[in-house]
């Protein structure tokens, strides 16, 4: 299919242009309770063409573009007409001109994950084997569990000459925990592993259904007021997102971010934990075929990289890095046993969790925390936490444990002092 949009694209002279193409490999596994309640193997091609027209407005070049799926099953005839209007929409929208990114041509890469090693249905069946293995509990159990095992070809290609295809391998999925007693209490999970990290995966089932008993004994908010909050997982993850996304080229060139390269992005004085933060891939390029490289975001608190793709680092005048979402960041300096021992709201289940890239604010409601008031420790439900990693950043710690997930590995914790909490009135 691929070589018949490249032909049609000639002959309708369209200059400019860039296709993805995603073939996806599937097997798929849906239990109720530890039945079997359906297997399936899926194959699915999509394939995406953006068209852009070289223009002038107000005496200045431009680019319009118009993006369309294409349906593998296309014949001749539909696929130039498709083409063919899509390339008179490109007039509509437009944006300032830039280069399309001047890649390489190379054959398919190949995965390196330990998941390559095995086929997608014994992948399956070892996730299926570590998640029940953990079902052994008697006053919680896995109620529905929802397993895919990945395998994933991207091509992309485009009239610069890029013309790059990888391969990843992964396993992902949801299960639902249930607790009936002393309260009928549901909790709902995902995970996604780049690696068969069984251990991992197994612990983290443990412990959802530990906190699933814990949240059914949880009856009371805590009480409204400022706490020092501790959180772990893949909340650490989302409040070091601020950091990721104020560095983008998007955020830079559009002045949603005025920081630079050299700047102390943490503040001044930092008496916690100064953050240092690597980009990193699990894959060889990203979706404009631009390959991705370990590449310094922050070096204790002070910016290294301005990142993103061609468009915005061609505005700009820098090296167009390709587009990141998975980050590495180092150890920190308390364990979180000795996070707990101080008073403190350990918060590991959120309805929401959410941090806002523009204003730095961070927020979400509890489902389940650990209250520990100086003198017990006691599971709560209920209630809202709201931060700033503004007012938060220089007094920020991070657990020397470990957390890694498909998009991060970091420290497992991150303990926030001063952050306000809404809950119960006094």
């Amino acid at each position: 299919m691929i070589t018949k949009i490249l032909h049609t694209l000639e002959a309708l002279q369209i200059p400019v242009w860039a296709v993805e193409e995603t073939v996806k490999e599937s097997a798929e596994a849906f239990f109720i309770r530890k039945r079997l309640d359906l297997k399936r193997k899926t194959n699915t091609q999509d394939i995406t063409v953006r068209l852009f027209r070289p223009m002038e407005k107000d005496g200045k070049a431009v680019l319009g573009t118009f993006t369309v799926p294409i349906r593998p099953g296309l014949t001749d005839a539909e696929l130039e007409h498709t083409l063919a209007e899509a390339w008179s929409r490109t007039t509509v929208a437009w944006n300032p001109a830039y280069e399309l990114y001047h890649g390489p041509k190379g054959s398919l890469q190949h995965s390196t994950s330990g998941f390559a090693n095995a086929s997608l249905e014994e992948n399956l069946r070892a996730a299926a084997d570590t998640i029940f293995g953990a079902d052994t509990r008697e006053n919680a159990f896995l109620n529905t569990v929802e397993i895919f095992a990945n395998r994933t070809v991207q091509r992309v290609l485009n009239s610069s000459g890029t013309d790059v295809s990888w391969e990843t391998m992964d396993v992902q999925g949801e299960y639902v925990t249930q607790c009936l007693a002393p309260a009928d209490v549901e909790t709902y999970h995902t995970f996604r592993l780049r690696e068969p990290d069984w251990d991992t995966l197994r612990r983290e089932v443990e412990e959802a259904l530990t906190q699933t008993v814990d949240r059914a004994s949880a009856a009371v908010p805590p009480k409204a007021g400022t706490y020092n909050v501790i959180l772990s997982g893949d909340e650490v993850r989302e409040v070091l997102t601020y950091y990721l996304y104020r560095a983008s080229s998007n955020m830079v060139y559009q002045k949603y971010s005025r920081w630079s390269v050299g700047d102390k992005v943490q503040g001044e004085d930092i008496e916690g934990d100064a953050v240092s933060i690597t980009l990193t891939s699990a894959d060889p390029y990203d979706g404009e075929g631009i390959p991705l490289q370990d590449r310094p975001l922050m070096e204790s608190g002070v910016l290294r990289t301005i990142h993103g793709g061609a468009r915005f680092a061609y505005y700009l005048g820098i090296e167009p890095t390709g587009s990141y979402s998975v980050m590495q960041v180092p150890s920190g300096s308390v364990s979180l046993a000795d996070m707990k021992k101080q008073p403190s709201l350990h918060v590991v289940s959120f309805s929401d969790f959410q941090m806002d890239d523009f204003t730095g604010h961070f927020g979400g409601e509890i489902r389940l925390a650990y209250l520990n008031d100086g003198e017990t420790v006691r599971p709560v439900t209920g209630g809202s936490i709201n931060g700033s990693i503004l007012d938060a950043q220089k007094h920020l710690v991070f657990s020397q444990e470990r957390y890694r997930a498909a998009n991060y590995d970091g420290p497992l914790a991150v303990s926030i002092q001063g952050v306000a909490v809404a809950g119960a009135a006094e």
